[in-house]
């Protein structure tokens, strides 16, 4: 069972790296999700906590996730992410080679609910959204190359869409075309960094999500 590592916690708000395999909500179909960790965490220090989902992760994404304490907390962080006032950073490893050392991405997306994914269209349609990121080369190792990627938007699946478009799918993202076996459960996408306003000061502040500890991942230091 994977076990609830914190990365940071205050009064208003606790920040998770999320494992790898588990969903962020409860849900009657699963025994064990993120929020259920965070639940008894806090119950052992408040008989009837509160814990706010600020954003989500899919299952296969490890990395940073945070709940809110307070119902206010949880409308202000809303408030944040709407207003587009928080900064994802995500890693991600992929076999082939970008095209490019440094790259912006822009696509139209649609949400291929049938199939669960994400469906990139050369034209904007009625369904469809736009998409894009930035990603940069940080290094390379026997599996692939290590890429720090920037949403610019919160599409679905976003990163592994786009990404598999320029011919690099995620590793063991089987979704997506990557034809690299990983760990059950999960693609070598990790949510690293997360950029806020303060809620109260109103400074920038970043929490960071240690990466996964396989060999998948085994870069040299990466700041």
């Amino acid at each position: 069972m994977a076990l609830l590592e914190i990365v940071h916690e205050n009064n208003d708000f606790i920040v998770v790296n999320k494992a790898a395999g588990l969903i962020t909500e409860k849900s009657p179909f699963e025994s064990l999700t993120v929020e259920n960790q965070v639940h008894d965490y806090i119950v052992k220090k408040k008989k009837k906590p509160y814990v706010g989902v600020v954003h989500r992760l899919d299952r296969v994404t490890s990395g940073v996730l945070v709940f809110a304490k307070k119902k206010s907390v949880l409308v202000a962080f809303n408030e944040l992410f709407s207003s587009r006032r928080v900064q994802k950073t995500y890693l991600a490893i992929v076999s082939n080679k970008p095209p490019k050392t440094k790259q912006n991405l822009q696509h139209f997306l649609v949400k291929n609910r049938l199939e669960k994914r994400a469906d990139i269209v050369s034209t904007k349609t009625k369904n469809a959204q736009d998409a894009t990121l930035s990603y940069q080369i940080l290094g390379q190792n026997k599996y692939g190359y290590l890429l720090e990627v920037k949403p610019r938007t919160g599409r679905f699946h976003q990163i592994r869409a786009q990404l598999s478009h320029i011919g690099c799918p995620i590793i063991g993202d089987e979704k997506y075309g990557s034809d690299q076996k990983y760990e059950d459960l999960s693609v070598c996408l990790h949510a690293w960094k997360l950029t806020y306003q303060d809620l109260n000061t109103k400074e920038n502040k970043t929490v960071e999500a240690s990466m996964p500890k396989n060999a998948f991942w085994d870069f040299k230091t990466i700041k």
